[in-house]
């Protein structure tokens, strides 16, 4: 894994709402800058040969309208796909349904912007008891596979979920979760959440990514 204060202040965090035509849904979005040019990191997020290596093994059809299932996780259907800027798909866990948007932009000195935005309608009960980190630790962390990867190539870890866990259960790990759990609380505090609680949903979310009290 990369050095976590690092990758903690490379990451930028935003939560926000927006309104579809099925009503009311929450907006978060993270974002990072890694040393790599557009083309590679399109290709890291796209390529089923490729994603493994850094978030988890991929099954079904990468294209428009194909549809994806992560091993264990989420699922889905492309719904748009403009290589090599950005693509969007369905991300479904049962029979919840939620919308990713990924995109690219690359920055004057040939590294690359990735910005991932989960749009999800989100049971305010939920919401109010763990606040955005439910779903934004799961996306730091995913980020922290990614830049490890395009820092070590394809000559990189080859079972990352495996690593992902040991790293996450170390006291580095458990010390990553909990500041990004608490960073997702200030950016909740940036969009108008009560600072009491939202601090004590971030807590919550600590304890259920850790398994043990956040104090």
């Amino acid at each position: 894994m990369i050095d976590a204060t690092h990758q903690i202040s490379g990451v930028r965090r935003w939560v926000g709402d927006r309104v579809l035509p099925a009503g009311q849904a929450r907006v978060l979005t993270i974002s990072q800058t890694y040393d790599a040019p557009v083309e590679d990191v399109w290709d890291a997020c796209t390529n089923a040969e490729r994603i493994p290596r850094w978030f988890l093994p991929i099954s079904g059809e990468l294209r428009l309208h194909g549809r994806y299932q992560f091993e264990g996780n989420a699922g889905g259907e492309v719904q748009r796909c403009d290589p090599p800027e950005s693509f969007a798909a369905t991300w479904e866990m049962g029979d919840q349904v939620s919308w990713i948007e990924v995109r690219l932009s690359p920055e004057p000195d040939g590294r690359t912007r990735f910005t991932l935005e989960h749009v999800a309608h989100v049971d305010d009960a939920i919401w109010d008891r763990f606040g955005p980190g439910a779903v934004g630790v799961g996306w730091d962390m995913g980020l922290v596979g990614l830049a490890t990867y395009l820092h070590a190539g394809d000559g990189g870890d080859d079972n990352p979920a495996a690593r992902g866990a040991e790293w996450a259960a170390s006291a580095e790990g458990r010390e990553f979760l909990v500041t990004v759990s608490r960073l997702w609380g200030e950016a909740s505090v940036a969009a108008g959440t009560d600072p009491a609680q939202a601090a004590a949903a971030a807590q919550r979310t600590t304890e259920a990514y850790t398994g043990t009290p956040a104090g």
